[in-house]
């Protein structure tokens, strides 16, 4: 199976594509922009993308993408985010003093760089992405921060291991597929639904209390403005279910209290 990721080779994406599809034959894009279009033009089957970290919040970007597209969530994993410092081999610490990462990692690895200060951090595009550009400068004052995989991909080495702030740091990643491609899980007990609400009082108790009348347990709940309608918002929620037919029953009750209903997937929980 082709998946799209965003990013380079060796990066947290890759390493989430794997565990999702062990076999999957990874194909990479700068922007997750193009990891959508690609899936919607079938040049690759699946895409695997981040949906949520446990420090830094949703993706916001990808909750857009995912209700512009006509494709379906249909597997989800959390994947244990390690930092480590990587230059390029026979590099000391001592002799580093600039740093590349995405934007993301370096906020989480703030600490560490506090301790360090003749360390500059600059942002990059992709954590991956970072450690390849190491490798292709060969540059002995600079380093990245990325994955352990990323190291191994590119041939470089590990200056320090886990160096985040707060080890209890974990990505949740989407397998998205297109829909008339997507085949029913009989075993999924979560499902991801985005809607927006009529323009009257109470409308958003009404549509949360309808879920909770059915028993739905709502673990998720985020909201995102509509893009060219000021102060008019969509609402995107995680709910658990006992059945697939709940959560036909869940989108059902959501509709008479909503001016857009849409299904994002069905899926098993990543701790099921």
């Amino acid at each position: 199976m082709k998946i799209a990721i965003q990013g380079e080779p060796g990066s947290f994406s890759h390493e989430a594509a794997m565990k999702l599809v062990a076999d999957a034959v990874i194909v990479p894009y700068s922007l997750s922009a193009e990891v959508f279009a690609a899936l919607s033009e079938g040049k690759v089957e699946a895409a695997a993308i981040p949906i949520e970290n446990s420090l830094a919040g949703s993706v916001s970007e990808h909750f857009d993408l995912l209700l512009a597209h006509n494709v379906t969530v249909v597997r989800e994993t959390l994947l244990r985010i390690r930092h480590n410092l990587i230059a390029i081999s026979g590099t000391s610490t001592g002799e580093i003093d600039r740093v590349f990462s995405h934007p993301v990692a370096l906020a989480q690895c703030r600490r560490f760089l506090a301790e360090h200060p003749r360390m500059e951090s600059f942002a990059f595009y992709d954590t991956a992405g970072s450690v390849k550009q190491l490798v292709e400068i060969r540059d002995r004052h600079a380093a990245a921060i990325a994955s352990e995989a990323a190291a191994h991909y590119y041939g470089a080495q590990i200056l320090h291991h886990g160096i985040e702030d707060n080890p209890e740091n974990f990505t949740r990643f989407f397998l998205v597929r297109r829909k008339a491609d997507a085949v029913p899980d009989p075993e999924s007990n979560k499902i991801s639904i985005a809607f927006s609400l009529e323009n009257r009082p109470g409308s958003l108790v009404a549509a949360l209390q309808e879920l909770s009348a059915l028993g739905t347990n709502l673990t998720k709940i985020e909201s995102r403005p509509v893009h060219g309608k000021p102060w008019e918002y969509i609402f995107y929620v995680d709910c658990q279910i006992q059945s697939p037919e709940e959560g036909a029953r869940a989108l059902a009750a959501l509709a008479p209290h909503c001016a857009m209903v849409k299904e994002l997937g069905r899926y098993r929980d990543a701790a099921s």
